[in-house]
């Protein structure tokens, strides 16, 4: 079924006006008690017509931090606008520098494919972002087009459940 989700939610994306969309989501997340009160903010950087939150790195009173594809794991590094970037084996931009603790992170956006009601998330399949979270203490969000939002996307065991969902 998650494949069926999967499929499902990359073709929908690819008929929204993402930029669009994606100016409200970062409007929304801006204004949310969770983004207010964090000091360090993990966003991701985007792929394959995904929500795009990086113009939100502009804001000066935040620190933000980026998501490194290590082996079968996912580290955090700190990121500055013009910090050089690699490409990624799933082709998206990572930062270069030296890992961090990923527990002084006050905030992660997480992607998503698509949500559900009960606040899961559906991601690419690989469990990065669910091993990365297993042991996270702070908040949790992800982002996503309301055309994205589903009653269920059957969550298994180990999917880690989002502390908001926010969509346009």
């Amino acid at each position: 079924m998650k494949e069926f989700l999967r499929k499902f939610a990359k073709e929908k994306r690819n008929e929204l006006n993402m930029e669009a969309k994606s100016k409200i989501l970062r409007e929304k997340l801006i204004k949310t008690n969770e983004y207010i009160n964090s000091k360090n903010i993990m966003l991701f950087y985007p792929i394959k017509n995904e929500v795009n939150l990086i113009p939100l790195i502009k804001d000066k009173n935040k620190k933000f931090y980026l998501p490194r594809i290590k082996g079968n794991n996912l580290e955090c590094c700190s990121y500055n606008i013009n910090d050089e970037l690699s490409d990624s084996c799933f082709h998206t931009k990572e930062p270069v520098c030296e890992a961090c603790d990923k527990n002084k992170i006050d905030l992660i956006v997480v992607p998503a494919l698509m949500c559900d009601k009960n606040n899961y998330r559906l991601g690419y399949g690989g469990g990065f972002y669910d091993r990365f979270l297993a042991d996270y203490k702070g908040i949790k969000i992800s982002c996503i087009p309301k055309e994205l939002i589903t009653e269920t996307i059957y969550p298994a065991e180990n999917d880690i459940k989002m502390d908001l969902i926010l969509f346009d």
